[in-house]
């Protein structure tokens, strides 16, 4: 049995990543409603509007979801207790370590999973005692580690050290990412790029043609010597970042306007190299429908070449 899929209750072990202000319960729902894991946001740090997202949840959907709490990002210390108190049963965190987390967590009888970018990282979160990690190749966009180590790399190597659950995240974007995802030991996927230009992401259609007609070489990863360190799509803004090497202290200010304003230049716009793979907007219904159907197709291709010893 899959481990993940016991851990959450979902249909399919595929996960809607938590983007900042966009996984909300217009988006997470509609992942959920369709046999995934949808998460709701708390990295926006408006926690009563997040608070509200996941009561909205409980009315838009029957199936499980869970929320992200990000550790280094968390403006309300009362959010933790409110997450315990709040019936969700999965949770990942990030961005910090998750020791102090974790017993509250588990005392409300929620599932823990952890985002790590490293080897090391993640042995320092199974010592601390999660359930599950979310295994982050630098493919993704978003927040990343400077010292950049692809998802292919990092799922061998995490999996040489522990038989922990897995979920693979980053360049991932259908079924082929999933197959080989699971080929390399994660029992469950997250997709982010992919379901941020769905036709239920509440982003504007300027951000989401963005990343339709973004190459695979259509992303910068940004700020490598200092914090944070970010990929995100290219435009005149980030391009001048990259030259220059550092991001200004207002390059996040404008985010909205990105984000639901459309202006491609006011921010940064977040996203993935599985901006390269996405030329279409498709409902999550979908995207994650297609997703299964190629991972099996995939599967069953290589039982065959195994039941033939054939290559």
């Amino acid at each position: 049995m899959n481990r993940f899929l016991q851990h959450t209750g979902a249909k399919y072990p595929i996960v809607q990543a938590p983007m900042g202000w966009i996984a909300r319960s217009q988006l997470a729902s509609a992942v959920c409603n369709a046999g995934g894991m949808g998460i709701i946001e708390t990295s926006s740090g408006e926690t009563e509007n997040c608070l509200a997202e996941i009561e909205k949840m409980k009315d838009l959907t029957e199936a499980p979801f869970g929320v992200n709490l990000p550790i280094m990002f968390l403006k309300d210390p009362g959010l933790l207790q409110h997450i315990c108190d709040s019936g969700v049963k999965f949770v990942t965190t990030s961005a910090g370590s998750p020791r102090k987390f974790i017993g509250p967590l588990k005392e409300a009888g929620i599932t823990v999973y952890h985002a790590v970018p490293t080897v090391d990282a993640a042995m320092n979160c199974v010592d601390a005692g999660v359930d599950g990690l979310v295994v982050e190749g630098a493919e993704g966009g978003g927040f990343k580690n400077p010292e950049e180590v692809s998802t292919l790399v990092l799922l061998q190597a995490i999996r040489k050290q522990t038989d922990i659950p897995m979920v693979a995240a980053g360049g991932i974007a259908d079924g082929k990412g999933m197959a080989a995802a699971f080929a390399l030991g994660a029992e469950a996927i997250q997709m982010g790029t992919r379901f941020v230009s769905s036709a239920e992401s509440p982003v504007h259609m300027n951000y989401k043609q963005a990343i339709l007609d973004a190459k695979e070489t259509g992303t910068y990863v940004l700020n490598k010597k200092a914090t944070p360190c970010i990929r995100a799509l290219k435009t005149e803004r980030t391009a001048k970042i990259h030259e220059d090497g550092l991001m200004p202290p207002d390059t996040f200010k404008g985010i909205l306007d990105v984000y639901f304003g459309g202006d491609m230049e006011a921010a940064v716009g977040l996203a993935g190299q599985s901006s390269g793979l996405i030329d279409e907007v498709k409902t999550a219904r979908q995207i994650i429908d297609e997703t299964v159907e190629e991972f099996f197709a995939i599967t069953e291709r290589m039982g065959a070449l195994n039941a033939a010893k054939t290559f």
